[in-house]
């Protein structure tokens, strides 16, 4: 396991992924300390396994290991908290409203920015890679297609972040879709997909490729309101539907 948010396969893979939804809902807490033998009892695994459990953790800075004192469970400020199996952990546990605002908050801050700059330094067949994006983004809207229209996105703000040109604007990309592809698997889309905001990101599209800075960040930031905006509703109704006991 890299700590690149590659999520680990087979056995131990399958314990990382349980043990960080533990972490994540707050069933295990900062300053617990677990022993190795602990985590063969609980899951039924070698000690071999239990330590490459506990190495991929650590490369994600949800646990420390030390000699003699166990594994602890570190303050989840101290985590990576843009790796992105981390974010799935988040977003699948009780605290989802959080990780969802944190995540909205973040590209509102960068993607403008990213926008504008795409203006400056994208080079020519990546204007047209955001503008194909942009328009399978429409027709995926058009069709109905909530798959393709997912795809469609993440990949426009892909491309967006690289195009900057800002090589932490780009690593921020994995962060981006995670978000993007929640709000489909949390049920967080409309039931009708948004044709404003289909149409924002073909002017983003378009600012970047005529080389408009000033316009890109501009459509670029009404994007990522408009979009936290529509989060925000939706959590609400969920909230409101809970209270009354009506499904999501």
């Amino acid at each position: 396991m890299k700590a690149d948010g590659v999520v680990p396969r087979g056995l131990h893979g399958q314990v990382v992924d349980t043990i960080g939804r533990s972490l994540a809902a707050g069933e295990l807490r900062s300053g617990q300390v677990l022993r190795l033998e602990d985590l063969q009892e609980r899951y039924g695994v070698s000690r071999t396994v239990a330590r490459e459990v506990v190495r991929v953790l650590e490369s994600k800075r949800v646990v420390s290991s030390r000699p003699r004192v166990g594994v602890t469970v570190r303050p989840m400020s101290a985590w990576n908290l843009y790796d992105p199996q981390v974010i799935r952990w988040r977003l699948a546990s009780p605290r989802r409203e959080t990780q969802l605002r944190e995540l909205a908050e973040l590209r509102a801050a960068v993607e403008p920015a990213a926008a504008a700059l795409a203006a400056v330094h994208a080079a020519p067949a990546v204007r047209q890679e955001l503008t194909a994006h942009a328009r399978a983004l429409t027709s995926a809207a058009r069709a109905g297609d909530v798959k393709g229209f997912v795809a469609a996105d993440a990949a426009f703000h892909r491309v967006l972040l690289g195009a900057s040109g800002n090589g932490m604007f780009a690593q921020l990309a994995e962060a981006t879709e995670e978000l993007l592809v929640a709000r489909h698997d949390l049920l967080l889309l409309p039931e009708r997909l948004d044709t404003d905001g289909v149409r924002r990101h073909l002017d983003v599209a378009e600012a970047v490729a005529a080389g408009r800075g000033a316009e890109a960040a501009q459509a670029a930031g009404s994007i990522v309101a408009a979009a936290r905006d529509e989060v925000e509703r939706l959590l609400q109704g969920c909230a409101t539907n809970a209270l009354l006991g009506l499904p999501g």
